[in-house]
């Protein structure tokens, strides 16, 4: 059996060629991984159902049932048909945010490509829900209530968007980022207690931040899904 750590050297060679820098790399193999692990726990969480469940499947339904009931209580009904949007970005990020905490391990959280294409995702999706329940008419929430300022609120509207990105990647990146370099220069400085206190720090850390990357999230959807007045 190939050891994971010689599995991953060997993917950092196969990406040597493409001259995307050892950051990058590092956070495309793990998000690869990731998304591997989420695939085979749904696998294994699904590979069975009982109508009382147990185990694995009781697990990832309070986890799933979690999220839908923030979903009713921030959208409501009309929020129901975002749910695989929004779990699969909150879970993701989630375990993007706890393999940090593995030491030898790399959140690709921490590198700002990553979060930078949940948050392209959430702006288009938040837009293109727009205009498919209002068609044209959602220009409308980004001209204001009076007509003659409307050139000049189109224009502050545009840049309130197009912010919602940079505020998402960043904070994400951000605290992530901020923790991995915390964390190792505890790791240097004193490599016993203070780094266990930092990891179950990081552990809060991690959930807070896929919190609010999943609430931002539900937030701007429901906006795009309100008329415009």
């Amino acid at each position: 059996m190939v050891h994971p750590l010689l599995f991953l050297q060997s993917f950092r060679k196969f990406l040597e060629p493409l001259h995307i820098g050892e950051a990058a790399a590092d956070a495309i193999i793990y998000t690869w991984l990731v998304m591997i692990f989420l695939l085979l726990l749904s696998l294994l969480a699904t590979r069975s159902l009982k109508p009382v469940p147990g185990g694995l499947q009781n697990f990832m339904e309070v986890v799933v049932g979690g999220i839908e009931n923030m979903i009713d209580e921030t959208m409501g009904e009309k929020g129901k048909p975002f749910f695989p949007l929004v779990a699969t970005l909150a879970i993701f990020i989630l375990v993007c945010n706890l393999i940090g905490l593995i030491p030898g391990f790399f959140p690709p959280t921490a590198n700002i490509n990553t979060t930078a294409a949940c948050a392209v995702i959430v702006f288009f999706s938040t837009h293109f829900v727009g205009i498919r329940n209002h068609g044209f008419h959602y220009l409308k929430h980004f001209l204001g209530p009076v007509l003659w300022l409307a050139p000049l609120m189109f224009f502050i509207e545009v840049i309130g968007h197009l912010s919602r990105v940079i505020s998402l990647t960043l904070r994400l990146f951000g605290n992530m980022n901020g923790h991995e370099l915390v964390l190792m220069v505890f790791f240097a400085l004193a490599p016993f207690l203070i780094p266990l206190i930092m990891m179950v720090f990081g552990v809060l850390v991690s959930f807070i931040q896929a919190f609010v990357f999943m609430l931002l999230t539900m937030i701007y959807i429901q906006g795009s899904l309100e008329e415009a007045h």
